[in-house]
């Protein structure tokens, strides 16, 4: 059996972003309970950042981006990696699919 990847999400203390941060750990882990081994929070040591990377591939960066992930976003990003086959449930739902 393979072993199940760490979700890290690097974020930038100063910015008091650490909150953000650990919601973001909740969503994860109570979404991918049974297909990841856990989420870590590191603060980071470069002002701004805040990054998600799946075993230690990068997956969201703020600067880049130019926002934050948007929870659905991120939980859609893990999943295509870790777990392509699981429903997301209303997390899955497009916005045009609401009209």
């Amino acid at each position: 059996m393979a072993t199940k990847p760490v979700i890290e999400i690097e974020y930038c203390p100063k910015c008091n972003w650490m909150l953000r941060a650990a919601y973001m750990a909740q969503e994860v882990l109570s979404s991918f309970t049974d297909e990841i081994h856990g989420v870590m929070l590191i603060p980071s040591e470069i002002a701004g950042r805040y990054t998600v990377r799946v075993a230690d591939k990068e997956i969201f960066d703020r600067k880049r981006a130019g926002r934050f992930p948007e929870i659905k976003e991120l939980k859609q990003l893990i999943r295509d990696l870790v777990a392509p086959d699981k429903s997301l449930g209303h997390s899955d739902k497009s916005p045009s699919s609401n009209i």
